[in-house]
């Protein structure tokens, strides 16, 4: 039967071009913008090396001080994590780091802009790099503030034109450093582990960062478990109420958060105080949104199903009056539509691919390297089922419903 209905639909599919590459195209569409749009969140939030302990990370990416008459906010200082995010319960391991900063090496002339981070040894143990020269600084050379850096793939071509680089020097934000490791190239939607130099924050050319309660600083803490999350995150915001502050400030808030709570954070969509209702409004948002968007092909679709219905009225007169069942003849347009939108999805999908490797090779957003993994695809293919499904269930209902002499007219039961 099902070999039947696959034979008939193609023909159906085949005699009417034009509504079917109106179909093929909105489905497409669709799908390929949904599919760039879900590749670019696998991206940016979906556990991968570097960061491949997210379950259990948070991490201190924003400060906000208060004041009767003003508020500050950046990034946390040294001295306030330093003091205050040390020995926090439940916490396996803690990194503080600066953010990147942009610097300037000269080499033969030219002028190189690289991405640099000032990091603790602890960095290396928390995040998962994948090395392909050398390895991480360790303790000693941290503490002992060595002159040492770890460099990615893409700062290795620029100084040492993809050569060995591990034990040659390079010269950044006025300072050289001997090269001891050489890691794969992390895109800059990971804010946490993104750069393209990293050096241990002690060889800084100056310790007044080491006073600073606001600065430019973060602090990446790994629980033990998904348990001591809410306990670490409750300790710090209590160790919070006895900072020092400047004068003209009462109070700081510097929260552990996940990365979609910092994401979502900076959304105006809801309660602020409050991470994770802000990650819940976000997932709805983002779920409001894909649905809105499919919606529009599929009430299109709709459309063009009953009309493909109004044409095929007689033809359906005619097997109605011969005692076909309502039921063969609904199950016979749903394989018409799973097929017409499968074959979309599928189609949606190819094109995927090649926008997302375009996207790759513009370079728009720095070491990002967009996939169609087996979850982004299985993703596509879900969404493709659905189409069909929804915008052919109500054709086939009503299609199910014409009276047989009334479509052997061309016209509708009411």
């Amino acid at each position: 039967m099902l070999k039947h209905y696959l034979s008939l639909a193609v023909k159906v599919l085949m005699r009417r071009k034009f509504f079917t590459f109106i179909s093929l195209f909105g489905i497409s569409f669709t799908l390929l913008v949904l599919m760039v749009v879900t590749a670019m969140l696998d991206h940016a939030f979906a556990p991968m090396a570097p960061e491949t302990r997210q379950a259990r990370t948070l991490g201190v990416h924003n400060a906000v001080m208060y004041g009767p008459h003003s508020t500050w906010q950046s990034s946390a200082g040294f001295k306030l994590l330093n003091t205050y995010a040390r020995n926090l319960p439940g916490v396996e391991r803690l990194s503080l780091y600066s953010g990147d900063g942009t610097v300037h090496s000269y080499l033969g002339g030219h002028k190189i802009e690289s991405s640099l981070k000032r990091t603790d040894d602890e960095f290396w143990r928390i995040l998962d790099f994948t090395f392909v020269e050398g390895g991480p600084y360790g303790t000693a050379d941290f503490a002992e503030a060595r002159f040492v850096a770890v460099i990615n793939v893409a700062t290795r071509q620029r100084f040492c034109d993809g050569r060995p680089a591990v034990g040659q020097t390079i010269e950044a934000d006025g300072q050289r450093f001997r090269v001891v490791g050489v890691v794969k190239d992390v895109s800059e939607m990971r804010q946490v582990p993104f750069a393209d130099i990293w050096v241990p924050y002690t060889t800084a050319k100056t310790d007044a960062y080491k006073r600073e309660i606001m600065g430019s600083f973060h602090a990446i803490a790994l629980a033990r478990d998904r348990a001591s999350m809410t306990q670490l995150h409750d300790e710090f915001n209590s160790r919070m109420l006895r900072v020092e502050l400047p004068k003209g400030y009462t109070n700081i808030v510097a929260p552990f958060e996940t990365h979609l709570q910092v994401v979502a954070r900076q959304l105006p969509i809801g309660d602020r105080k409050n991470p994770e209702s802000q990650v819940w409004r976000l997932v709805a948002l983002l779920a409001v949104l894909a649905v809105l968007f499919a919606l529009i092909p599929t009430v299109n679709l709709v459309n063009i199903n009953i009309s493909r219905i109004m044409e095929r009225a007689s033809e359906i007169g005619v097997r109605k009056a011969f005692g076909a069942p309502a039921r063969t003849l609904v199950g016979q347009f749903l394989v018409e539509n799973l097929l017409l939108t499968i074959l979309g999805g599928l189609i949606g999908l190819v094109m995927s691919f090649f926008v997302i490797r375009a996207l790759n090779v513009t370079g728009i957003l720095r070491y990002a390297e967009f996939g169609i993994n087996p979850r982004v695809f299985g993703y596509g293919m879900l969404i493709a089922i659905v189409f069909g499904l929804v915008s052919g269930v109500y054709p086939a209902w009503r299609m199910s419903r014409l009276n047989p002499v009334d479509a052997l007219k061309g016209g509708v039961s009411r």
